[in-house]
């Protein structure tokens, strides 16, 4: 992968991962928000995210564009799921399956290994052949399904939950 920079995401970065995520919001069942956002209402999820901490934001850049990004973020609000923390990965459409994927999530996952984490999950759109071979390949393993649980474009789409062991 040509000059692929993994790095945390800044404030800066904040227009591009805007737009890379409304394209899945306006286009695709990944997503089950329903319409684009702001700038200023992604800045306010922005925050959630520190360059510390077990609720990270990395970003893939090359040639200087965002080409990707991976979160981890809380599971759920209860205390005990504290050590527990829900993963997502967005890439440009037009560059999947060249690895970004891969090298972004094994990057967060070493900056995980510093944190008091025990599991990650990620909840996967059906059908995403591509997405369930990433987790997959990275040690994640199917856990359940929940069956029509959101509704995006007049019809009930299956989420498939994923889990990963990190201590």
């Amino acid at each position: 992968m040509k000059d692929l920079l993994i790095r945390i995401a800044n404030d800066r970065d904040l227009p591009a991962l805007t737009e890379l995520y409304n394209y899945y919001v306006c286009n695709t069942a990944i997503s089950f928000d329903l319409s684009p956002f702001s700038l200023e209402q992604r800045r306010e999820w922005f925050k959630q995210y520190s360059p510390e901490g077990r609720y990270r934001l990395l970003v893939a850049q090359q040639e200087g564009q965002i080409v990707g990004y991976v979160t981890s973020s809380p599971f759920r609000a209860k205390a005990a799921y504290e050590t527990s923390v829900e993963t997502s990965i967005y890439l440009n459409p037009e560059l999947t399956g060249r690895g970004i994927g891969n090298k972004l999530y094994l990057a967060l996952f070493d900056f995980l290994q510093e944190e008091d984490v025990h599991r990650a999950y990620a909840g996967i759109t059906l059908p995403n052949a591509a997405s369930i071979a990433l987790h997959r390949k990275l040690g994640f393993r199917a856990i359940g399904i929940y069956e029509e649980v959101g509704r995006k474009f007049d019809k009930y789409w299956d989420v498939q939950w994923y889990e990963k062991k990190l201590s």
